[in-house]
């Protein structure tokens, strides 16, 4: 008789594209939402949480590839709801939101979201398939005044967060100047319109020269393939690098550029226009071109926006995987897309918002040092006794209601060096221990473990006579000690 085969154990691994977050990340992410959060608030953006799951036809055309709604999505077949898909952003489900509940909304409405979003794409290097988005946008308002006050709160966001003027820009731009040049090119073919689109989004990486290639009969890259061009001629292709390199010393000089660009196109004069006033507004604000400024090359999402267009840009260098230089990137986008309500309403409604990368921020200040420090676990309470556990416990609750975050030991404490290496490797910065004869004198024994590592390290048997890490206190004194010496460390 055939034995039975045993069903294999499952791998315990993160699939593909996914990733764990411990203690401190998880504490660091958490600190940072509640900053950004904090600033839209203060903007007047309500906090809105919609649900994870959405319907792929809610998600729509803003799908990788609406002919298999598998694709570029979690998704699967309810029977029935049909396709539903975790989703892919969170402005996608604010515009679902907003057309199921107008009625009991407030125009224009302003809302802010945070929380994961999943696409089903290939992962890579820092590129996972679930990470956090943290936006606010304004669904109702026609006015720029809502984009500038959107590029205002972007910045502010920034600094309150931990990057400080001179390490970021956000640059704006308008992609009814873009539509300008189209037009001013005189290009029919939607094919080849998308091909000059595409063209242009690779400005930042083959630059002026490279662009006029693509736009051409192509180029070679670096590694020595030849790539097609679009098969322009110099002068089609002129009023594109024209836009392109329309940036001037001043917010000035790039909206008398970009009118050169443009010509005679009215699209691309409103464009400019809203520009212009996008820029007296934030100057009126205080918020001038070391913070905010006007960049033609911002071309993000050439088919999501409609008019203006924004990205925040960390300006430092890093080192790359090579060791090589290279500034840090974008941190957050946004703009304003004018047609996502109306694919439920069948009414045009003006929306603009941003999403902030939190995971693209918080690798940014790990790179400039300021987060990503050794955490602090909570105080131990060691257990010298298994039988007085409610002594201890009540030490616990004593330290809890004064604020201080503590725990009881709660594995074997047969081994009292093994609670010490417990609390070591939680981190823990001061060690509570009260064994029979501190019990009976009424005294506990406080540890500053941080202060013990350091002189166990470092210091001379002197130093560590007059630096005792441990000391006896009165059992009254408890919270008070701990406190202080929680203190003293900093």
């Amino acid at each position: 008789m055939a034995k039975d085969k045993k069903t294999p154990r499952p791998k315990a691994q993160t699939p593909k594209g996914f990733r764990d977050y411990f203690g401190a990340e998880v504490t660091e992410r958490s600190e940072m939402l509640r900053q950004i959060a904090g600033v839209y608030h203060a903007y007047g953006f309500d906090a809105l949480e919609s649900a994870a799951v959405e319907t792929v036809e809610a998600l729509g055309k803003f799908l990788p590839d609406v002919d298999r709604p598998n694709e570029g999505v979690f998704a699967w077949e309810d029977d029935d709801e049909g396709w539903l898909a975790l989703r892919y952003d969170l402005t996608a489900p604010l515009a679902r939101v907003y057309a199921q509940h107008r009625n009991d909304l407030p125009l224009p409405y302003r809302r802010y979201a945070m929380g994961p979003v999943w696409r089903n794409e290939k992962p890579g290097p820092g590129r996972f398939r679930q990470f956090y988005q943290c936006d606010a946008d304004t669904v109702g308002a026609v006015s720029v005044a809502a984009d500038a006050e959107i590029c205002a709160l972007l910045a502010d966001c920034l600094e309150v967060v931990g990057i400080p003027r001179g390490d970021y820009v956000v640059r704006v731009n308008n992609r009814k100047v873009l539509n300008g040049v189209l037009e001013v090119m005189g290009l029919k073919d939607d094919e080849q319109r998308a091909a000059v689109l595409r063209t242009i989004d690779k400005f930042d990486k083959v630059g002026e020269t490279g662009v006029r290639e693509l736009l051409g009969k192509g180029r070679l890259d670096a590694s020595g393939a030849f790539i097609e061009g679009v098969g322009l001629s110099d002068a089609q292709a002129g009023p594109v690098v024209a836009f392109l390199t329309s940036k001037g010393a001043t917010s000035a000089d790039t909206l008398a550029n970009l009118r050169a660009a443009i010509g005679g196109s009215a699209i691309g004069a409103e464009g400019v226009a809203e520009l212009e006033q996008i820029a007296a507004l934030l100057d009126a604000q205080g918020y001038g071109p070391d913070r905010i400024e006007i960049d033609p090359s911002v071309v993000r999402g050439l088919g999501y926006y409609t008019g203006p267009v924004f990205e925040a840009e960390l300006t430092f260098e890093i080192l790359d995987d090579k060791g090589r230089k290279r500034q840090f990137g974008s941190v957050a986008g946004g703009g304003r897309y004018d047609d996502l309500v109306k694919r439920f309403t069948g009414q045009a409604v003006p929306a603009t918002g941003v999403s902030i990368g939190v995971d693209r921020l918080l690798a940014a200040l790990r790179e400039k040092g300021r987060i990503g420090s050794e955490s602090r676990g909570p105080v131990v309470v060691t257990v010298m006794d298994r039988d007085r556990m409610a002594d201890y416990q009540t030490m616990v609750a004593e330290l809890r209601s004064a604020g201080i975050r503590a725990e009881v030991y709660l594995g074997n404490p047969k081994n009292f060096g093994n609670q010490l290496k417990y609390a070591d490797k939680r981190q823990s910065p001061v060690a509570v221990i009260e064994g029979a004869d501190e019990k009976a004198n009424g005294v506990v024994q406080i540890k500053d473990l941080i202060l013990g590592a350091q002189i166990a390290e470092n210091a001379s048997l002197e130093e560590w006579k007059e630096r005792p890490s441990q000391i006896e206190v009165p059992r009254a004194d408890l919270v008070a000690q701990v406190r202080a010496m929680l203190d003293s460390q900093g």
